[in-house]
C-alpha cells in the first residue's frame, strides 16, 4: 500500500493532511509544555505547604515536636517536600525528552516537507509544460493538414478549368504540394511529441509521483511513531518516580504507624508533672456540738500563766486548707484614716518609743528593704514578662528538675565545644612551635587565654546550676500537703510577685516584713507540714496579738476581727505577711501580720514580737 499509486492523484490533499500532521505534533508539544508548567507549579505549592507547616526554629512549636504525632506530621512534611522534588524531576524529564526533541523535530519536519512538495510541484510543471507542447503540435499539425486540403481542392479545381492557363495550374499544383509537405512535417514532429509526451507522463506518474509520495508518506510514519513514543515516554517519566513516590507513601505511612499514644501520654505526664501530691481528705466539720468555751481576758491569761494548750477541737478549722494560696488572701490595704494617732495603746518595743510611726515610715523608704522591695517588684515584673528566674524557682519541682538539668546539659555541651577549640590551637600552636615558618605560636595565645576564661565560666555556671539541680533532686521526695498545697501558688505567681511586694512586705505603720523566696518556702521540713495539717489536734497557742485596725476577712482561710480585739496566736507569721490566730475554740484563721500586735510567749519558739 503505497501513497505513490493509490494517491497519484491527490497531491493537493496530501499536502493538506501533512501539515495537519505538523499541527497536531505542535499541539501535543505545547499540551506537554502545559503539564511541565502544572507539574512545577504542583511541586512550588507542596514546598510552599510543607514549609508553612514546618516549626519555627527557637519557638514553642519545637518543644511540641517532642510527641509522636507531631514528629510522624514532621515526617510527612518532610516527605512532602520530597514528593514534590519528584514532580519537579518529571517537569524536567518532560522537558529534556519530549518538548525539547520534539520542537527540534518539528523544525526538521517541515523543511523535509517543504522539499518533498517542492519536488512534486516541479514534477507536476515539467508534466503540464510537455503537455503544452504536445497541444501546440497537435493544433500546428491540425492546421497544416487543413491547409494542404484546401490547396490541394484549389488545384484540382484549376487543373478543372480550360480557361484557367498552365502557369497558374502548376502555380496550385506547386502550393498544393508545399502544404502536403507542411503537414507531413507537422504530423513527423506531432507523432515525435505525443511519443515523448506519453513517456514522460508514464514517468512522472510511475516513477517521479510515486517517489515524492512515498518520501512524503515515510515522513508521515516516521512523524506518527515519533508521537508515539513521544507518548510513552510521557507514561515512562511518571513510570519513573512511581517507586521514589511509593517510597515517599511508604515513609509518611510508617510515619504514621510509629504513633505511640502510650508514649505520647507519658510525655505529656513529663512535660506539665508539677511533682506535688494531691490534697488530702477533708475532715468533717461537726456543727451539731455546741461551742460552751468562751474566750475572755481572764482565761487568756490563765492560759498564758499556765502555759497549757487549748481543748482539742473535734475537727480542723476550715482556714487551715489554704494557707500557702496567696492569691486567695491578699493583704488588703491600709485604711485611709489609719494615722500614728489611731493606733491603739499597747506594748511598744524601745524603737516605738523613741521614734514616731512617720520617721520609721521614712526611713524604711530610704532604706535596704525598699530597695529589696523594688528588686522583687523588677522580678515579679519579668515574671509576668516570660524572662523567669535564673534558677527556675518560679515552675514546680519537677519541671524545675527538668530545666535545671537541660541547663546543665547545655552548658557541658558548650564546655566540651570550647574544650575542643583550645586542644586545637593547642595543636596548631604545637606546629607553629616546631615550624616557625608556617606561623607565630604567639598569636594564639590570646585566644587560648579567652577559651581558658569562657571554660572556668561556664564551669563555675555548672556548678551553680548543679548545685540547684542537687537542692531539688533532694527535695522532691519530701511531699506533703504544705507542698500539695503550693501548687496553688504557682499558678498565680507572675500577678502575686509583683503584688506581694506592695502588700505582704508594707504594714499599715510602714513597717517592713522580709518575704521569702519560693524556695525557702519549700526548704521547711515536712514535719512542721505533717504537725500543721495532718495532726487532728489543735495547734497550742504560743501567744495573744491586739488587732490594731478592723480587718473584713473575706477570703477562705481568713478571719475578720475588730479594732482592739485581743486573739490567741497559733502560728506566726512565715514570712509571708500572714498570722495565724484563733477567737475560741470554734474559730481561727489567718489575718495580716500588719494589722495586729503579737504577743509571743517567752517559752514559745522563736518568740518576739512583730509591731
Amino acid at each position: 500500500m503505497s501513497w505513490g499509486t493509490e494517491l497519484w492523484d491527490q497531491f493537493d490533499n496530501l499536502e493538506k493532511h501533512t501539515q495537519w500532521g505538523i499541527d497536531v505534533l505542535e499541539k501535543y508539544i505545547k499540551f506537554v509544555k502545559e503539564r511541565t508548567e502544572i507539574e512545577l507549579s504542583y511541586a512550588k505549592q507542596l514546598r510552599n505547604l510543607s514549609k508553612k507547616y514546618q516549626p519555627k526554629k527557637n519557638s514553642k512549636e519545637e518543644e511540641e515536636y517532642r510527641y509522636t504525632s507531631t514528629r510522624a506530621f514532621l515526617a510527612t512534611l518532610n516527605e512532602m517536600n520530597d514528593y514534590a522534588g519528584q514532580h519537579e524531576v518529571i517537569s524536567e524529564n518532560m522537558t529534556s525528552l519530549i518538548t525539547g526533541e520534539l520542537t527540534r523535530y518539528v523544525q526538521e519536519l517541515k523543511q523535509e516537507r517543504k522539499s518533498h512538495f517542492h519536488d512534486g510541484r516541479k514534477a507536476q510543471q515539467h508534466i503540464e509544460t510537455c503537455w503544452k507542447q504536445l497541444e501546440a503540435s497537435k493544433r500546428r499539425f491540425e492546421r497544416d493538414c487543413k491547409e494542404a486540403d484546401r490547396a490541394q481542392q484549389y488545384f484540382e479545381k484549376m487543373d478543372a478549368d480550360i480557361n484557367v492557363t498552365k502557369a497558374d495550374v502548376e502555380k496550385a499544383r506547386q502550393q498544393a504540394q508545399l502544404r502536403h509537405q507542411m503537414a507531413e512535417d507537422s504530423k513527423a514532429e506531432y507523432s515525435s511529441t505525443l511519443q515523448k509526451f506519453n513517456s514522460e507522463q508514464h514517468d512522472h506518474y510511475y516513477t517521479h509521483i510515486p517517489n515524492i509520495f512515498q518520501k512524503i508518506q515515510e515522513m508521515e510514519e516516521r512523524r506518527i511513531v515519533r508521537i508515539g513514543e513521544s507518548m510513552k515516554t510521557f507514561a515512562e517519566v511518571d513510570r519513573q518516580v512511581i517507586p521514589i513516590i511509593g517510597k515517599c507513601l511508604d515513609e509518611i505511612t510508617k510515619a504514621a504507624e510509629s504513633i505511640d499514644h502510650k508514649n505520647d501520654s507519658q510525655l505529656v505526664i513529663e512535660a506539665f508533672k508539677s511533682g506535688f501530691e494531691p490534697p488530702g481528705d477533708i475532715d468533717f466539720e461537726d456543727f451539731t456540738q455546741p461551742m460552751k468555751r468562751t474566750v475572755s481576758e481572764s482565761s487568756l491569761s490563765n492560759s498564758r500563766g499556765d502555759g497549757k494548750s487549748e481543748p482539742k477541737f473535734g475537727g480542723k478549722s476550715k482556714g487551715k486548707l489554704w494557707p500557702f494560696i496567696k492569691k486567695n488572701k491578699p493583704p488588703p490595704p491600709p485604711p485611709a484614716s489609719a494615722s500614728p494617732s489611731a493606733v491603739p495603746n499597747g506594748p511598744q518595743s524601745p524603737k516605738q518609743q523613741k521614734e514616731p510611726l512617720s520617721h520609721r515610715f521614712n526611713e524604711f523608704m530610704t532604706s535596704k528593704p525598699k530597695i529589696h522591695c523594688f528588686r522583687s517588684l523588677k522580678r515579679g515584673l519579668s515574671l509576668k514578662l516570660g524572662a523567669g528566674p535564673e534558677d527556675f524557682s518560679n515552675l514546680p519541682p519537677e519541671q524545675r528538675r527538668k530545666k535545671l538539668q537541660q541547663k546543665v546539659d547545655e552548658l557541658n555541651k558548650d564546655i566540651q565545644k570550647e574544650m575542643d577549640q583550645r586542644d586545637a590551637l593547642t595543636k596548631m600552636k604545637d606546629v607553629y612551635i616546631k615550624n616557625p615558618q608556617m606561623g607565630d605560636a604567639a598569636s594564639v595565645d590570646h585566644r587560648l587565654a579567652e577559651l581558658g576564661q569562657n571554660i572556668e565560666k561556664l564551669r563555675l555556671e555548672v556548678q551553680k546550676f548543679e548545685g540547684w539541680l542537687a537542692e531539688v533532686e533532694g527535695r522532691l521526695p519530701l511531699r506533703t500537703d504544705q507542698a500539695r498545697r503550693q501548687s496553688g501558688l504557682y499558678e498565680g505567681q507572675n500577678t502575686a510577685a509583683v503584688n506581694s511586694c506592695a502588700q505582704d512586705r508594707e504594714s499599715p505603720d510602714g513597717s517592713y516584713t522580709e518575704e521569702q523566696s519560693q524556695e525557702t518556702e519549700m526548704k521547711v521540713p515536712a514535719t512542721e507540714f505533717d504537725d500543721e495539717f495532718d495532726d487532728e489536734e489543735p495547734l497550742p497557742t504560743i501567744g495573744t496579738c491586739k488587732a490594731l485596725y478592723t480587718f473584713e476577712g473575706q477570703n477562705e482561710g481568713t478571719i475578720s476581727v475588730a479594732e482592739g480585739e485581743m486573739l490567741y496566736v497559733i502560728e506566726e507569721d512565715k514570712g509571708d505577711g500572714w498570722t495565724r490566730i484563733r477567737r475560741n475554740e470554734d474559730e481561727e484563721g489567718y489575718v495580716p501580720t500588719s494589722y495586729v500586735e503579737v504577743y509571743l510567749d517567752k517559752n514559745a519558739k522563736g518568740a518576739m514580737t512583730y509591731i
